[in-house]
Order: C-alpha cells, then sequence, then structure tokens
C-alpha cells in the first residue's frame, strides 16, 4: 500500500471493544471517500469482533470476509483469563476504509456511527475533529450581550454599529474560516489556561463553534437588552477584531429591525428560550415565531417552483382546550356542565391540578375521560402511579442499566422516564397546538420533593428553563403539556402534599357529600334502569359517616358484579365494610351493626 497522507492536525481514534476484548486504531486520512467524507485507515494490529451481527449491510459482510480471505484478519490468540470472551480477530496489516463509519462497522460486525464511536485517548468524539456538515438552510440565534463584563454592549455598541459580538479576547488569529471544535478546544485550552474553569472552557468551545462555524448569513439573531428583545438578520461572516477591552473582538455584522419587543409580551415558547443560560443560543425552535414577531414570514418563506410567493400562507395553530360538550356532561354523569367548565378553566390558566377525595369517586375515571378528551385522543395520554419508592429516575430521567441489543453488553444509560418523554412529544414540531396530559395516580404516595426535584421550580414557571441533573439539558415544560394527579384523602398513613405543591397546582374536591359526586349513583341507575335501592343506602351510610375523608364514593356499586344474585352484600361485606374497621380499629365499634345493610335498611322509609 503506497504511504497515506493522514489528515493534518487530527490524533488518532480508538474504539474499545466489550468484554475486555481489547481495542483497535486508525487515524483520519485527507483524501475524501466516495461519500464525501474523509477516508479512514484501520491500523495493524488493531482487534476486530469476529462475529457479524443482523442488520449489518451486504457490503460490510463481503468485504469482511475478503479481508479475511486475504489473511488481513487472523485468530486473535485466546486469552486464558478470559476464556468466555467472544471470538475476535487481529489486523495483520493497515486497511483503508472508505469512511470512520466503515471502518467502525468492520470492528464491531453491526453498522455503526463512525464519527461518535472512534474517540481520542481523552474521550473526545471524532466528530469534534470535522468540518460542519449539513445544517438548515435557515437557523436563529440568541447572542448574549447586555452584560459582558459590566457593559451592556446591546444598547451602547450593537444595535448603534449593527453588529453582535463575542469577547474572545484570548483566541489567537483563526486561518481557518470554519474551524473544528478540536481546534477551537486546543485555542482555549491554550489561551484560557488559568483564566476559566474546565467547564467554563467547554461551555466557551461550544459557543465559539456556534458562532464560527454554524452561524451564516441570513440567520436571524436575537439580543435582548433592557428589558427589550432585538431581532435582526446576520449579513457577514465572523471576522476578528481589536476592540476596547478585549469585549468584542469576534464580530458579524448585523441589520437590525427598528421595532423592539417588550420581554413579558413575547409569546411562551419565545420566553423559554430565551431563559437558558448561554451566551450564544439556538433558537431555531422558534424560529417562526420570531418571523411572525417582525413580520419577516411572508418575505422569508421559501416558495417551490411555480408557486405564488404572494399566497397567503396558512394560520399558525394556536393551542387551546375544546369547549365542555353536553355530550361530554351527559356520558360523565355531570348534571351541571358549569362544572366541567370550571374545570377546563383551571387547566387553562394552572395547566396542572389535584383531584382529591375518598375513594371511590372516580377520581382516576374522570381524569383519565377528561384528557381524553381535551387532548383529542388517546395518543395525547400518559398515565403513572405514584408510590413510596418511586424516584426522579424513574419519572423524569436517570441511569438504568439497559442491554445492546448487537453486543449484549450491559451499561447503564441515561434512559428517560414518563415525563420527559411526554414533554419530548409535546414540544415535537408539528404537536406544539396539541394538548397532551400527564395523568399522576396517586400523586400523594410519593415522596414529591424528590420524584420532581428540579421540575418543581418549571411547574410553576413555564416560560422558564433548567439545567437537567444527568443529561445537563435545558428544559422547559412545553406550554402544551398539562398535568392531571389524583389524590386518596383517606390514606391517612402518607403526608399531604407540602405547601410547595399546593401552590403550583389548583385542587378540586370529588367528594360524596358534594356535587357532581352526590347524586351520581342514582343517575347511572336511572341511565341503566335498575332498582334506586343502592344510591340511597350509599347516602344513608355516608350520612352515619362522621369523617368526610372516608365517606365512600359510588364506582363501589357502579359495577356490573353488584347486580348480580347476591352481589349488593357481597360488595358490601369484602368492599365497604373493611375500609370502615380500618378506619374505627381500636375503638370498640361494632361495624356491621353500625354501617351493615340490614341496620340501613331499617333507616330507610
Amino acid at each position: 500500500m503506497s504511504q497515506l497522507e493522514l489528515l493534518p492536525e487530527t490524533p488518532e481514534f480508538r474504539i474499545r471493544l466489550p468484554k475486555g476484548g481489547g481495542y483497535a486504531r486508525g487515524n483520519l486520512l485527507a483524501e475524501f471517500g466516495g461519500n464525501g467524507t474523509h477516508k479512514f485507515v484501520l491500523r495493524e494490529g488493531s482487534v476486530v469482533a469476529a462475529e457479524v451481527w443482523p442488520g449489518l449491510g451486504d457490503h460490510a459482510r463481503r468485504n469482511r470476509a475478503d479481508l479475511r480471505a486475504g489473511g488481513a484478519l487472523v485468530d486473535a490468540p485466546s486469552d486464558p483469563d478470559l476464556p468466555q470472551a467472544p471470538s475476535r480477530w487481529v489486523v495483520t496489516r493497515d486497511i483503508e476504509c472508505n469512511s470512520s463509519s466503515a471502518a467502525a462497522a468492520l470492528v464491531y460486525g453491526y453498522d455503526a456511527s463512525g464519527p461518535e464511536s472512534w474517540r481520542t485517548a481523552e474521550g473526545h468524539p471524532l466528530a469534534d475533529y470535522l468540518s460542519t456538515g449539513w445544517r438548515a438552510p435557515r437557523k436563529a440565534w440568541l447572542v448574549r450581550g447586555s452584560n459582558v463584563s459590566g457593559h451592556n454592549l446591546v444598547r451602547q455598541l450593537w444595535l448603534t454599529e449593527g453588529f453582535v459580538s463575542l469577547a474572545a479576547a484570548h483566541l489567537p488569529p483563526l486561518e481557518e474560516t470554519d474551524p473544528t471544535k478540536s481546534t477551537l478546544r486546543r485555542f482555549v485550552e491554550d489561551g484560557y489556561e488559568g483564566a476559566a474553569s474546565y467547564n467554563q472552557k467547554r461551555g466557551l468551545v461550544d459557543e465559539l463553534h456556534a458562532f464560527l462555524t454554524q452561524m451564516r448569513a441570513g440567520d436571524t439573531v436575537a439580543a435582548i437588552g433592557d428589558g427589550r428583545l432585538y431581532v435582526g438578520r446576520i449579513t457577514g461572516d465572523a471576522v476578528q477584531a481589536s476592540s476596547p477591552g478585549g469585549l468584542s473582538n469576534l464580530r458579524r455584522t448585523v441589520t437590525w429591525s427598528p421595532r423592539s419587543h417588550a420581554y413579558e409580551d413575547l409569546p411562551e415558547e419565545v420566553q423559554q428560550k430565551l431563559s437558558v443560560q448561554h451566551d450564544v443560543v439556538d433558537l431555531t425552535g422558534v424560529l417562526e415565531a420570531l418571523d411572525e414577531l417582525t413580520g419577516q414570514a411572508e418575505r422569508t418563506a421559501p416558495t417551490a417552483a411555480g408557486e405564488n410567493p404572494t399566497a397567503e400562507r396558512p394560520a399558525t395553530r394556536e393551542l387551546s382546550l375544546p369547549a365542555i360538550s353536553e355530550a361530554l356532561a351527559k356520558d360523565l354523569l355531570v348534571h351541571d356542565r358549569g362544572w366541567l367548565d370550571e374545570v377546563r378553566e383551571l387547566l387553562v390558566d394552572e395547566r396542572q391540578l389535584v383531584f382529591y377525595g375518598p375513594p371511590g369517586t372516580g377520581k382516576t375515571f374522570l381524569a383519565m375521560k377528561l384528557a381524553e378528551y381535551l387532548g383529542g385522543g388517546p395518543e395525547q395520554v400518559k398515565i403513572v402511579q405514584f408510590h413510596p419508592s418511586y424516584a426522579y429516575e424513574d419519572f423524569f430521567e436517570g441511569f438504568r442499566p439497559v442491554e445492546d441489543p448487537e453486543t449484549r453488553e450491559v451499561a447503564f444509560r441515561l434512559t428517560a422516564g414518563p415525563l420527559r418523554e411526554l414533554a419530548d412529544l409535546a414540544s415535537r414540531e408539528g404537536n406544539r397546538h396539541l394538548p397532551h396530559f400527564l395523568i399522576i395516580d396517586e400523586i400523594n404516595r410519593a415522596n414529591l420533593a424528590r420524584v420532581f426535584g428540579e421540575l418543581y421550580f418549571l411547574l410553576e414557571y413555564r416560560d422558564r428553563s433548567v439545567r437537567l441533573t444527568y443529561s445537563g439539558d435545558d428544559f422547559p415544560l412545553p406550554p402544551n403539556l398539562f398535568v392531571i394527579g389524583t389524590m386518596n384523602t383517606a390514606d391517612r398513613s402518607i403526608a399531604l402534599v407540602d405547601a410547595a405543591m399546593r401552590r403550583r397546582f389548583a385542587f378540586v374536591e370529588l367528594s360524596p357529600r358534594t356535587e357532581p359526586t352526590a347524586g351520581l349513583l342514582a343517575r347511572w341507575l336511572a341511565r341503566e334502569g335498575r332498582d334506586p335501592a343502592p344510591a340511597r343506602l350509599l347516602d344513608a351510610l355516608n350520612a352515619r359517616i362522621d369523617d368526610a375523608d372516608f365517606a365512600i364514593g359510588p364506582s363501589y356499586l357502579m359495577k356490573p358484579g353488584v347486580y348480580r344474585d347476591g352481589g349488593l352484600e357481597r360488595t358490601w361485606r369484602t368492599k365497604i365494610l373493611p375500609l370502615l374497621e380500618e378506619h374505627h380499629y381500636g375503638e370498640g365499634i361494632d361495624v356491621t351493626a353500625r354501617y351493615g345493610l340490614d341496620s340501613l335498611r331499617e333507616q330507610l322509609p
């Protein structure tokens, strides 16, 4: 093989195989392969997996077979310390691959992403050493400049002189127009040694990379100053310049819109993005909202060939909850539709509420029916049930043991919980106008502070984001995510929710003594064409119970088994009386004599 030309200023990369199987080594080549990315050389002495996994492409399979037949891949010597280790092959000569991904597939025996699989000795991915690939035709950015070493550059320089900037005071002169992250990391490590922490350096690399390589002329840019949002259009490439105090050494020219916008008047989705605490923030997710603010939507919308550019764009779909219908009220047997209207208004205003009351009052049933109706179907509804061992890692995200389907290796991976999954679904493009509901059954059975963690803040401040504990992402709760909890007030073994949760949720009582639960059983019996006697017995029972939290809800008597021969007596004996036995435990009360069917029937006229 002729001498290979390595890509300048790139290190050696490695892949470590599981179960102590050794590692493979390789380098990026200056030459490009057939798919437009740099070729890759797999080095002599590398270890690769002998087994081929299902799903590996035919070309990669043939390549492995040809290399094996040609002697480039030979059996690795067995390791007596690892008798159960999978079989491996050793590379006997340098192998030129069409891309880093092709090399990774050769090593693993299954398709894999080369830019993410190959890592430096320090753990940096190969992707950091590649030039920027595809990006959206137009993006939007927030650049912060209202407090740069105590100076408000937005007011003092950016708006008057027409640019945005980063300080970059310790960045040397750049020769590349699109430097890779690895290049920027080296400059930051050298230039900011002793002047920034490890975490600050990492954030600075990301911000410089976005400013230098991701931004383009034509992108939208936003800045906040004096409580107002200013929006403009980037018109030039990034340039380095000297500046007083080194406050604005890296610049891009901008044409600013003459109109600014009060922060408190901005759409909630825009406020959420603006709350992310970085100097450069990708706002592409709210680009359409920014265009609406500046009146640019019609002028910037791309048009297909032959399409009329002046044609009216479809109206933006707004988030809304459907009005309560008479059909829904009738289906739920709620004779006062105004009560349901009030619940809907509470959800519109608060976005989270709790149905609380004794057992059997239909809290969970009502929550599910309302969520499916207001959300437009069960696809937008997720239900979880809290319990004493439930934690943040179960509810939102955490590291859990997961088996790799290809390697069968078990490793701890960051895994999303039900709230994160639903939030991601609700915030997906095309879903933001659709209400999504999370139902938390038995919400007071868990340690709520432990379960919600920093999400406590987001329940109250929906227009903000917080840095997450595990992933480090800046996360907001989508405005179209609603939460309905249910709480059983008869369970005195657990403390009721704390003041912080009460402030964040609206609480709606469901009690057999008040509407709409009172009279529900009588209405259900009438609709089913049954004898109304069980409703009168239930009312008589609840009249004898002195504690409203231990009243018996109607759902115990709204099941088909109750109305078979002996069903009422059986339900009373096995479901209702045991609850009251527990309530009066240790008081010496004859529960059957006081609450039994015979005693209650004697009371009825």
